[in-house]
């Protein structure tokens, strides 16, 4: 026996881009929304994250449109110092958890949680057995671009007999310290383990760290919600793709200029999902010297790592770190509203959150699903280099698509989760005027060229 629920809207994933689709529709629409996830609450995997993460990014740039995540400080103190805040995973989860109860007592939000969406607009409680049926609303696939993480993915190497491995969760749970450690991967996950347990006095010869492959990372510092900063990096980082040889070229001089980090500086990376990274994170992972660069682990045996091309030899008290769940995915571009579904993505060059907010805000003010798709585009994660000058264009073409619209730019700038929003006390700022002038200086150039390299991968 079906019940039926009879909103406007089944929004499957009340992660971070369902959360902030569903508070910027229910903020200018007059709508009803069945918000459907397996977890208990809201915040997707940051209710499964391991216990020492935070955000790579500042605060200000993570949530919903309209709660500010933490307070917009900036930090008094620490190797930070200066730097916008970054908030737990506690302060994430009791964040979103807020935010969840204001949507619903406003009476126009009704969460399902701990249920299963089966398609077809039913979904069905895993506690009761109970199932729903919402026969006229539409469907929000928030779930789209939904994160990997260890805990929940299974290593992507066999384990053997006799070998220990344990996703990074388990780290905060050991009670005794083992002979040596490995560490799997070489993304964000990875880099805050070593960093952890770096800090937390772990010494950097009993850590060996698998890099299957070099990645580029952003420099936290000048990804800031500053506009004078925000801008003066945009306008380097166009300065750089114009002058450049090729695509390693542009990364070489945004090396230079201070935005990218890279963790060996007598290696090219091939990877570039670039997440954020501070100089003091950098200069600590830089003390561990045994890196395995040989590609993607295949096994773990006790005392021994099995690649392609041979095995490596490890203490046999080892403890193998997974770090290595793919983070973010690849799905392909979609356009966003399609006859199935609306499946939030970002609509510029990265910034999810701020891509799921203006897709709810579109939906909320627009009637025709060919209008909402011209002036609100995807635009991808990137992998690979060229990956990154593709998202660099079509990211670009995202942004003027709803620049030119002016209740998009009044509605983007009034939002912290716009990096590049401009608040009205900054208009006039010198800094600001220069970094936006550098910027139309070479952002034509700049995508010709970033065309180019997108196109010879």
């Amino acid at each position: 026996m079906e019940a039926i629920a009879d909103v406007d809207y089944v929004v499957v994933g009340a992660g971070a881009m369902g959360m902030a689709f569903t508070d910027a529709l229910t903020a200018h629409a007059d709508v009803s929304v069945a918000l459907v996830d397996r977890r208990h609450g809201a915040g997707g995997h940051w209710l499964d994250a391991y216990g020492f993460v935070r955000l790579h990014q500042a605060s200000a740039f993570y949530g919903v449109a309209s709660t500010l995540l933490g307070g917009g400080r900036v930090q008094p103190d620490g190797p930070e110092r200066g730097l916008h805040e970054r908030a737990r995973a506690a302060e994430i989860t009791e964040y979103y958890a807020r935010v969840l109860a204001r949507l619903v007592a406003s009476g126009r939000v009704a969460f399902h949680g701990r249920s299963e969406y089966l398609g077809d607009r039913r979904f069905m409680s895993l506690l009761s057995g109970a199932v729903f049926h919402a026969p006229r609303a539409r469907v929000v696939d928030a779930r789209y671009l939904s994160p990997d993480i260890p805990l929940l993915t299974p290593p992507p190497f066999t384990v053997e007999d006799g070998a220990r491995v344990v996703p990074v969760n388990e780290l905060v749970r050991i009670a005794e310290p083992p002979e040596h450690y490995v560490v799997v991967g070489a993304g964000k996950t990875a880099t805050d383990t070593c960093v952890w347990l770096l800090q937390n006095g772990v010494s950097p010869d009993a850590i060996t760290w698998v890099r299957p492959r070099e990645p580029w990372l952003l420099n936290r510092a000048v990804v800031q919600p500053d506009p004078a900063i925000f801008l003066r990096m945009a306008a380097d980082t166009m300065a750089a793709a114009a002058a450049a040889r090729d695509i390693d070229d542009v990364f070489l001089r945004l090396e230079d200029a201070g935005i990218m980090l890279r963790f060996d500086t007598s290696v090219t990376p091939t990877m570039a999902k670039t997440p954020t990274l501070a100089e003091w994170e950098l200069d600590l992972v830089r003390t561990i010297e045994d890196v395995v660069r040989r590609g993607h682990l295949h096994a773990v045996g006790r005392g021994r790592l099995t690649f392609a091309d041979g095995d490596v030899r490890v203490p046999a008290e080892t403890l193998v770190v997974h770090c290595a769940a793919p983070g973010l995915k690849y799905p392909g571009l979609t356009p966003i509203w399609t006859p199935e579904a609306i499946r939030p993505q970002p609509v510029r060059v990265g910034f999810p959150c701020f891509g799921a907010a203006l897709t709810g805000y579109v939906e909320a003010t627009r009637d025709d699903d060919d209008e909402k798709n011209r002036v609100c585009r995807p635009s991808p994660y990137s992998n690979t280099p060229a990956d990154w000058a593709a998202m660099q264009v079509i990211g670009g073409d995202a942004s003027l698509a709803l620049t030119q619209e002016a209740d998009l730019r009044e509605w983007s700038n009034a939002t912290p989760l716009n990096p590049s929003r401009v608040p009205a006390d900054r208009v006039g700022d010198p800094a600001v005027l220069e970094a936006r002038t550098r910027l139309k200086e070479h952002i034509v150039a700049a995508r010709t060229r970033l065309a180019e390299y997108a196109a010879s991968a």
